[in-house]
């Protein structure tokens, strides 16, 4: 993290500003606070859901529906355009006020010096100059330069994706040692430090400016978009040649203008904003059941359209929480079960308890680690809280593994009480402890990095039991442990100084300690993979942390976990020694910056990615991304505001599932285009055919809008509920490029609209053959070809998972009859009540569009198949496409 620029102040004195000083500066500098995300009117919220085309072109409907005084049909479609637009708006809304419950990044209060005394002030108030009063649990207000820091370890994973704290000192001559860095939080030690920048002139402030907002259209809106353009040019162009020919067969400008008008509404399906609505709302309130808040309702749709997953590793892949794994001692290896810092689980070696001297060996190196030790474990307040760590959370694993074994903190500080110390620091990389017994003796424990304590100077051991222990912390740092070597002795009594004790002792053992993944991220990996959806890890951490975490999930597999190029650093990234960082599956040590980047390469390829992270290093990526998701609980306020998807439980399985959210709702969205477009293209090929084969006007204009409103309106909206298909998650995401018609959707609406055009002209020409009201048999029969087409595209057709779509097709049934033999509605309609043959062969039109439905069902289904086999059969480094 580069130093933070733009504000200096001059040294600040012992006793702190004063009063006068920090009011003064506090004028200059500002309030310490990040600048808030921009709130947005409900005007533009609004505006926004109106720009959609195919709202452009409803509401050009209305007002030509409206010039021609066909007020009830102007009162139809403007209900709809309301219902999208009030969902759409109401889901925002109520995603916002979820986030800003979550909100809570920043320290509300800090410690500072001023006038010479020892005050607490709002974080807000902290000025550039402030001399900082810094303990254990503290979140650091503002970027400063240490004065005094004693055994300052410091938890910067919200900055770096460092999952290890870090240790800071005065002392040194590093500039990032001795730096702290807003947002950070203390986990060990106390400090005094000078405030050198606050609010957007700090590290935060700095990466959350980078944050440009988003300007791209989501997949589905650039569908939709060129859709809706696509339709307004042919309907507009297909009913003008309606009214051209009906004038020219000497029907009335009124008339024709209105049937001309009851084509385009018929022709465009106004349903699909509500389908779309309600189908992407739905996925909404899915997702918050399982602890995921949807900010932008379209991002459920977009999570289906994903192809590249960039996740974080820290607390989105892993517990977040540090995990005692192992123990090596000269007598073997134990294995630690258990998850985060609970002290319940048991150690094995072979997967079978230890042998008695193993056993005894392994608990000689906790006894050690729980004794040499500053850190305390807090129980949970409540049922659903964890355990949780008060002090180094490295400390805290080595006190959970030793609970697991029976020597608890606290029963072994009865009996041994501490006597002395030397803390730990960052030259040292080591700490002592001395105990008192109830024999009098003095017993020592060491603890620290293998390459301080695995020295003659301080261990009596032979030189082969060193080279052994040193080859053991080698593999295992290889692995991605962080590893701690511990030796103990003991002596008659107590030495004049801690330190003259640290000699001739004996090596316990080494402690393996890691930040382990999640018990679902290796399942949640695996599933992206079936979905042909290319996982990616970028993170903070070391390299070789990175890699092992990668292995252990599955985002490296088989050979790939030895390959050398799949694996890269920000130090090549900045040296530009990866000229195709697509080609990467593990970057470690990035910077915000360089996420960002990844991000865009995979963009620039083509792919829709999804970014996951908590902190505010991620913001800019997670703002970039196509879906950016945060993490709810230990996320930042910054990742929280750039992300699209909050997931409030932490848990990676939430974004499988809204995956699966977006892929049904495209599923649906492309059902109902099929299903609406074939309709109306066969309601315009009736009208231009119809006066050829002697029907000289086959539908009145009442008649095409009481079957657009049953059809769009009641069975439409119900398709956009149908569940998502059993196979989902096995098939790889559609092409980014894909049109909405593609992949042979237009050729189905086609052969469909075609068939329907046929066999309603036939109906209608027998039924006026035998003298029927041929009108209305053409009427009903179109009516209940729709329908039966609706029935016959749900994936599982006797599926009770939406019971929504079979009610609307039997109420539209029954209100299609009820226009032909209610008075009113068939005065109103111009219809008329057929006889019984008339009715069964238009009931028999909708038995027969079913029958279509399916076998196209069927032969897209088999095609589908083929292709998915043929582009899963590509190697799982290429992302499948």
């Amino acid at each position: 993290m580069p130093v933070s620029s733009g504000l200096h102040p001059e040294p600040t004195r012992e006793e702190g500003l004063s009063r006068e000083e920090a009011a003064r500066l506090l004028a200059e500098y500002g309030p310490n606070v990040l600048a808030p995300p921009p709130a947005i009117s409900l005007w533009a919220r609004v505006f926004a859901q109106l720009r959609d085309p195919l709202i452009v072109v409803l509401l050009a409907a209305v007002a030509l529906t409206i010039a021609t005084a066909d007020y009830a049909d102007a009162v139809i479609i403007g209900v709809v355009v309301l219902f999208n637009t009030s969902v759409g708006v109401v889901q925002e809304v109520r995603a916002d006020n979820a986030v800003a419950a979550l909100s809570a990044m920043t320290a509300p209060t800090a410690r500072v010096l001023r006038d010479g005394t020892e005050q607490e002030t709002p974080s807000a108030d902290v000025v550039p100059g402030d001399v900082l009063i810094l303990g254990e649990g503290d979140i650091v207000p503002a970027d400063a330069t240490l004065l005094q820091a004693a055994a300052l370890l410091v938890d910067e994973s919200t900055l770096t994706g460092e999952s290890v704290p870090v240790d800071k000192d005065a002392r040194s001559t590093d500039p990032e040692v001795a730096q702290l860095r807003a947002g950070t939080v203390v986990v060990r030690g106390r400090a005094l430090a000078t405030v050198t920048a606050t609010g957007e002139h700090s590290a935060l402030g700095v990466i959350a400016a980078s944050m440009h907002p988003r300007q791209q259209m989501t997949p589905l809106q650039k569908r939709l978009a060129g859709l809706g353009k696509v339709l307004a040019l042919v309907t507009v162009g297909l009913c003008l040649l309606v009214l051209a020919l009906g004038l020219l067969r000497g029907q009335s400008l009124e008339l024709m203008a209105i049937t001309a008008i009851s084509l385009v509404v018929a022709a465009v399906p106004e349903s699909l904003p509500a389908v779309v609505t309600l189908g992407l709302a739905l996925g909404a309130r899915r997702m918050a059941t399982r602890n995921a808040v949807v900010r932008r309702l379209s991002a459920v749709e977009t999570l289906g359209s994903v192809t590249v997953l960039a996740t974080d590793k820290t607390g989105t892949l892993t517990e977040g929480r540090m995990l005692l794994e192992r123990v090596w001692t000269p007598h073997g290896t134990a294995t630690f079960s258990g998850t985060g810092y609970e002290p319940v689980g048991e150690f094995l070696h072979a997967g079978v308890p230890p042998s008695p001297a193993l056993a005894d060996a392994v608990r000689k190196v906790l006894v050690a680690g729980a004794l040499c030790n500053d850190a305390s474990l807090v129980p949970p307040t409540e049922a659903t809280t964890p355990w949780a760590a008060l002090g180094d959370p490295t400390e805290a694993a080595l006190l959970a593994g030793a609970a697991k074994a029976g020597c608890a903190q606290e029963d072994l500080a009865l009996t041994r009480p501490r006597a002395g110390e030397v803390p730990f620091d960052s030259l040292r990389k080591r700490m002592t402890t001395l105990h008192s017994t109830p024999g009098g003796q003095i017993e020592i424990y060491l603890k620290g990095a293998p390459e301080a304590v695995l020295e003659p100077s301080l261990l009596d051991e032979k030189p082969d039991v060193l080279e052994r222990a040193r080859e053991e912390a080698a593999a295992l740092s290889a692995e991605g442990y962080r590893v701690l070597a511990v030796a103990a002795g003991s002596r008659a009594d107590l030495p004049g100084h801690a330190e003259e004790a640290e000699g001739g002792l004996k090596l316990l053992g080494l402690a393996a300690i890691s930040d382990p993944p999640k018990e679902a991220a290796e399942a949640t990996v695996h599933a992206c993979r079936r979905a042909g959806i290319t996982s990616v890890l970028i993170t903070g951490d070391h390299p070789a942390t990175a890699r092992a975490i990668a292995a252990r999930v599955g985002i490296l597999q088989g050979d790939e976990v030895i390959q050398p190029d799949l694996v890269a650093t920000g130090q090549e990234l900045a040296a530009g020694q990866v000229p195709d960082l697509t080609r990467i599956r593990v970057f470690a040590r990035t910077t915000p910056q360089q996420k960002l980047d990844i991000v865009e390469a995979w963009q620039a390829r083509g792919e829709v990615t999804a970014m996951t992270g908590d902190g505010v290093n991620d913001g800019p990526a997670l703002r970039q991304a196509d879906i950016g998701v945060a993490m709810g609980r230990r996320g930042t306020e910054v990742a929280r505001q750039a992300a699209d998807l909050v997931l409030a439980d932490d848990e990676l399985t939430s974004v499988i599932a809204a995956v699966e959210e977006g892929r049904r709702v495209y599923t649906n969205i492309r059902r109902f285009l099929l299903y609406a477009l074939a309709g109306g293209a066969a309601e315009i090929l009736i009208m231009l055919l119809g006066p050829l084969v002697g029907l000289a006007l086959p539908l009145r204009a009442g008649q095409i809008l009481w079957i657009n409103l049953l059809t769009h309106g009641l069975t439409g909206v119900a398709m956009g509920a149908e569940p998502a298909s059993p196979d989902a998650m096995n098939r790889p995401p559609r092409r980014p490029q894909q049109h909405v018609l593609g992949d042979g959707l237009w050729q189905r609406v086609l052969r469909l609209s075609v068939f329907v055009t046929i066999l309603c002209l036939g109906i209608s020409l027998w039924s006026r053959h035998t003298g029927g009201p041929w009108q209305t048999v053409l009427f009903l029969a179109l009516l209940a070809a729709q329908l039966g087409i609706a029935l016959g595209l749900r994936e599982r057709v006797l599926t009770r998972l939406n019971p929504s779509l079979p009610a609307a097709i039997l109420a539209a049934a029954a209100l299609g009859v009820a226009a032909v033999y209610i008075p009113f509605l068939s005065h109103l309609l111009g219809t008329s009540a057929p006889s019984w043959p008339d009715l069964g062969i238009a009931t028999a039109a909708g038995l027969a569009a079913f029958t279509a439905a399916r076998t196209e069902n069927h032969f897209a289904k088999s095609t589908s198949n083929a292709s998915n086999a043929t582009t899963t059969s590509r190697p799982d480094r290429t992302p499948v496409r």
